[in-house]
């Protein structure tokens, strides 16, 4: 059986988180991008969980992994949803918009 050293799958993890983190940081404009880049960092921390809960041989990191996972996946569906409906109404999705309707509220 082929097994791998624990230090590699935590630095498959910090390098996937910090491409999330990037993408979160770096592009303000579109809603999509953000939320894949959501969808990495929970990723990655998914696998962090998983990967410490084989290795302490312990199952309860793999149920918390079910959890994220099924929290991720309702994000997704009610943010496209949301994507979708602000696209149907202003043709674009964009940030911009949505942040000058907010600060001129406030």
């Amino acid at each position: 059986m082929l097994t791998i050293n624990i230090n590699y799958i935590l630095g498959l993890t910090c390098i996937v988180f910090f491409i999330g983190l990037l993408g979160i940081i770096l592009n303000r404009k579109n809603i999509l991008t953000i939320i894949m880049s959501i969808e990495l960092l929970l990723l990655a921390v998914n696998l962090n969980f998983a990967a410490f809960s084989v290795y302490l041989d312990d199952i309860v990191g793999q149920i918390f992994v079910l959890f994220v996972l099924t929290i991720a996946a309702t994000e997704s569906a009610i943010g496209l949803a949301i994507i979708t409906v602000f696209y149907r109404l202003k043709n674009s999705i964009e940030l911009e918009p949505i942040k000058k309707k907010i600060t001129n509220k406030i």
